[in-house]
């Protein structure tokens, strides 16, 4: 397979400098002092979507319109379509076993080998250009979510996955009945796909499917996740969160302490901690036994959080509109194009 294209990588370098201030003349009466304001907090991206440190350490952000950003530990850098990057807006980042990184689009798969951008697009043989979701089985396998249709890829050429339609919500915004808004694997290795008709398992070759008649808080499920204790949590994008324990569901609303219904995906530490944004309500973690909210009170700034993610020194990283965020213990803090990177 030729694909489409194939584009050395060009560091773009993001320096700053800083003016100096020159001594005020000495003249009576003296001059009152004048306060220098202080520089304004730029975000690393209007909307950081997806957030990934890769084995070598370096952070990945996802963006939405300016393709993708890295952190080496000393410096930002910015990929984009001018510098060889497949597309603009990231939904998905993960790394497959030889290192190589890849990324989901709006216009195509992009893979990442250390030096160079590979970009697979239909011509290839991928089932549509507007990449939702990505996952990486236990075999190494690429699956990849399309608005067109699931699909996977083995490295060297991509096979239709024939998953069943479903109704589209158009209240979602982006919806397909082909689409699987998120892809994942259990510990028993069956396949799990949210869709806007429920979530489906493929055990085999058989699929079972479990809607909002079985229990299922809603329809729309914008992502699944397996807990320590071998449950199921689903982010729905109409009515919070459930999870499945054997047959049962518990779905958790206000009652439980949890503002809000929209929620857009689920994250677990390497506590056992179950994390999820929720629109307008900012980010929760489940412990167990109760939901800790992180929001205006801890410092975030933004009611839009989308993407959740835990690096190897165990902090957590919020991203969203107007950018990144970090908790650092109780407060949630705010990380720019100048940081800061570390914990003060």
């Amino acid at each position: 397979m030729n694909p489409t294209r194939i584009v050395r990588v060009f560091t773009l370098a993001l320096t700053c400098s800083a003016g100096l201030l020159s001594p005020a003349a000495a003249a009576p009466p003296p001059a009152a002092p004048q306060a220098v304001p202080a520089p304004a907090h730029q975000p690393i991206s209007a909307f950081v979507r997806r957030i990934f440190e890769d084995k070598a350490g370096n952070f990945w952000f996802g963006t939405n319109g300016e393709g993708v950003l890295r952190y080496n530990g000393k410096s930002l850098e910015s990929f984009s379509i001018q510098q060889g990057f497949g597309g603009v807006a990231v939904r998905g980042i993960v790394q497959d076993k030889n290192d190589t990184i890849w990324f989901a689009t709006e216009s195509g798969l992009t893979r990442y080998d250390g030096g160079a951008f590979t970009t697979y697009t239909t011509k290839d043989g991928l089932a549509h250009d507007d990449i939702w979701s990505l996952f990486i089985d236990r075999e190494g396998v690429l699956w990849i979510g399309t608005y067109g249709g699931v699909c996977r890829f083995d490295g060297k050429m991509f096979t239709p996955f024939d998953l069943p339609e479903s109704k589209s919500d158009p209240v979602r915004g982006v919806s397909s009945s082909r689409l699987a808004h998120s892809i994942m694997q259990d510990s028993t290795g069956r396949m799990w796909f949210g869709t806007s008709g429920g979530a489906y398992i493929l055990d085999g070759t058989s699929f079972t499917n479990i809607s909002e008649k079985d229990g299922l808080c809603n329809n729309t499920v914008n992502g699944i996740l397996e807990d320590n204790q071998g449950r199921f949590w689903f982010a729905s994008h109409h009515n919070g969160v459930c999870r499945l324990d054997g047959t049962t569901f518990t779905h958790f609303t206000e009652a439980d302490g949890i503002r809000g219904t929209e929620v857009w995906g689920l994250y677990s530490d390497r506590q056992g901690g179950i994390w999820f944004p929720v629109e307008n309500a900012g980010a929760y973690r489940y412990d167990g036994t109760a939901f800790k909210n992180y929001h205006e009170a801890q410092g975030l700034t933004t009611n839009a959080v989308q993407s959740i993610y835990q690096d190897r020194k165990g902090r957590i990283w919020l991203g969203g509109w107007q950018g990144l965020f970090r908790i650092d213990g109780e407060t949630v803090v705010a990380v720019g194009k100048d940081g800061p990177w570390e914990a003060k």
